[in-house]
């Protein structure tokens, strides 16, 4: 199936498909059309990797809630079954508590817990909107058409996540680049080995400086764990590694990938740029994260015992992929999911997981979208984008989706 989509000769009706599925060009906003086949077809589908292994395919709503949530369900990427997203020896690894099951996922989640906490981060509001409108200030002062990426998307959320963990944004540079080695497809296993070596280093020798010379930040709370013996130097090291990579670069792909959205639902721009309703740009962020869902090689999973659903069974060593980007436009969860509509109650999403390694950092990326949703538009309302959709170059490359550059004008 997926190769017919992507022009190559019909298969055998009974031939698996292969995943991840060649997007659509002319809506680069939607999910693959071979997805939504698929989840017309049933919950469950086997799927062939690179590596030609064939775990199943979790396309639907309820079963993704279901099989995220269920305990014999595995994060760890050594157990058997674990569907790889490498395409070459030694390109994936564990990426610190993530990747790993309870007990230990939670003992170590629960030392990184309290700065994302919904009061702690409402804390942090005024500074993110002092962050927000320092840069669009910039904009307005500066030349046009600009990146939106470069000028607003990616310094916005590494602003925040510099200043929450203690790191100088004047070292921006390195982790932005290193990153995006990281998260690319198209890098080899020895590329991202060595980008993620590069701010391993930086980060661990960051630690071992406020181990001496503690500092009010999350690297010194971290570094702090070391002292207690909760911690080695490298799970330390981890850890502040993950906090980092997660906290700007997830958020910067939304920011430039809901503005290219709305840009194109000029009606539902409107509604942001004219309210003043703090509950509304809410209401919007939570259906940005629906209708985008900006992580689209599923999340990974190994069985450890056998689960019968949805009229299957899957054994005990078989691995599972959840497709959430498909499972937010289940029309038996979201009416009409392929509507872009602001006001819709979309908090049921599953964006963010669900279960246990639901996302730690979801308060601070929400608090940061709905500052940028709800104050870009205001300020700039003549925003407008500066080529042609078809012009501009989605992230069909990384394992997080997203805009390489978003040209703007206003």
């Amino acid at each position: 199936m997926a190769d017919t989509l992507a022009g190559s000769p019909p298969e055998a009706p009974d031939a698996v498909p292969e995943f991840p599925m060649p997007r659509a060009a002319r809506c680069p906003f939607d999910p693959p059309p071979g997805l939504k086949e698929l989840q017309g077809q049933g919950p469950l589908t086997k799927v062939r990797l690179w590596d030609g292994s064939e775990p199943w395919l979790v396309t639907r709503y309820a079963e993704q809630r279901a099989l995220l949530g269920d305990a014999r369900v595995s994060s760890d990427i050594d157990r058997p079954g674990f569907p790889s997203k490498a395409s070459s020896e030694g390109g994936e690894g564990k990426l610190s508590f993530i990747m790993m099951d309870d007990p230990e996922h939670a003992r170590l989640r629960r030392l990184v817990t309290a700065p994302f906490a919904i009061k702690k981060v409402e804390a942090l509001r005024p500074a993110v909107q002092r962050i927000v409108d320092g840069l669009i200030d910039d904009l307005l002062a500066g030349p046009q058409p600009v990146d939106l990426v470069e000028a607003f998307a990616l310094p916005v959320p590494s602003l925040v996540i510099c200043e929450l963990l203690g790191v100088p944004y004047d070292d921006h540079a390195l982790f932005q680049e290193n990153t995006k080695t990281m998260v690319s497809s198209a890098s080899t296993a020895e590329e991202r080995n060595a980008a993620t070596r590069e701010i391993a280093g930086y980060l661990a020798t960051m630690i071992g400086k406020r181990l001496a010379v503690p500092e009010d930040d999350l690297l010194s709370s971290i570094a702090g764990r070391i002292t207690t013996g909760e911690l080695d130097h490298q799970q330390a090291t981890e850890m502040a590694l993950l906090l980092l990579i997660a906290g700007h670069e997830t958020t910067a792909n939304m920011i430039a990938l809901g503005t290219a959205a709305l840009l194109q639902h000029p009606d539902q721009l409107a509604l942001l740029r004219e309210s003043d309703d703090p509950k509304l740009v809410a209401s919007a962020v939570e259906e940005l994260l629906r209708y985008l869902n900006i992580t689209h090689q599923g999340r990974r999973r190994a069985v450890t015992e056998d689960i019968e659903i949805a009229g299957e069974v899957v054994r005990a060593g078989e691995g599972i992929i959840v497709v959430n980007e498909i499972g937010n436009r289940d029309p038996e969860v979201f009416e009409d999911p392929d509507r872009l509509d602001l006001t819709r109650d979309a908090r049921r999403h599953v964006a963010f997981g669900f279960g246990i390694h639901q996302c730690l950092g979801q308060p601070l990326a929400r608090m940061e979208l709905q500052v940028v949703y709800g104050t870009l538009y205001k300020r700039i309302p003549t925003l407008k984008l500066a080529c042609d959709l078809q012009d501009v170059k989605f992230k069909h490359d990384a394992f997080i989706y997203g805009v390489h550059e978003l040209p703007v004008a206003w």
